[in-house]
């Protein structure tokens, strides 16, 4: 069963914009549906009749935003969406710096990485590049990340102004006990790493990526796993260390001096 949403409230906005809500309250349920919706489970769960959301529905179809899924007639999202975002300019420069240097380090330290940034008072991950090899752990494209909890939330919160991280954390789903120091602790080693609070055996390593104003634009994390039937390349202090200075050049391409750990990168785990 589709999760019920709330249809946008009638007194919500200083301008309304009755049809362009009802299509986005759509896309929004069908993002959360990869396996597609019926019209009648579209109009159950956004608490509107079918005669409704008819049109819309094959407007979404003719415009290429939703799909048509036979045998059954379920509403799927396409690509689209995902289209638009990468011709983003911000994102697709992001994007553009990134992908080979996040491949040139998954090739130097055999493992994954993936970047994540600031999406609505939560992270996402835009980018990822997988371990070469025929065993890896990887995090995928899309994921959503909860600031508090994680090496790459942690690094993008602390490297933000005050006033930013403020309003970030106020609109976090869990508290972070402690966080101004924390943060602080953060922002003066340089970088976050921290066992997973997710998945067992994941030792999490990231980095910021600065813009040209000196906050965090974007955090390069490696999720390292430790080969048990043979030695790799990659060690804690060989990750530290490449991770950096991915991190640095990549912010040096987004134009923005690249800013040094305040530990040696060559600490030991």
């Amino acid at each position: 069963m589709p999760r019920r949403v709330r249809a946008s409230s009638p007194s919500s906005g200083r301008y309304r914009a009755p049809a362009l809500e009802k299509g986005l309250d759509i896309l929004e349920l069908c993002a959360g549906h990869p396996e597609g919706l019926s019209q009648a489970e579209v109009a159950r769960a956004l608490q509107r009749s079918v005669g409704e959301i008819f049109r819309m529905l094959n407007c979404l179809v003719e415009r290429g935003y939703l799909t048509i899924q036979r045998p059954g007639d379920r509403y799927v999202l396409t690509l689209k969406l995902f289209e638009l975002s990468h011709r983003h300019a911000p994102l697709a420069r992001l994007l553009d710096a990134a992908l080979p240097l996040m491949r040139e380090l998954a090739e130097q330290i055999h493992q994954s990485c993936h970047l994540a940034v600031l999406h609505e008072g939560r992270g996402i991950v835009i980018a990822q590049a997988d371990a070469p090899g025929e065993i890896g752990f990887a995090v995928r494209v899309g994921s959503v990340i909860q600031l508090a909890s994680t090496a790459s939330g942690r690094v993008l919160l602390a490297f933000q102004d005050e006033e930013d991280r403020r309003a970030l954390l106020s609109r976090a789903s869990a508290p972070l006990d402690g966080a101004a120091a924390l943060l602080e602790k953060v922002k003066r080693r340089g970088h976050e790493e921290m066992e997973s609070t997710r998945i067992r055996g994941v030792h999490d390593f990231s980095y910021p990526v600065f813009n040209h104003r000196g906050a965090a634009v974007a955090a390069l994390t490696v999720p390292f796993i430790e080969r048990l039937d043979r030695a790799e390349p990659g060690g804690p202090a060989v990750v530290r260390s490449a991770l950096q200075e991915a991190s640095q050049r990549l912010s040096v391409l987004l134009g923005s001096g690249a800013r040094p750990a305040a530990e040696p990168a060559a600490k030991s785990a």
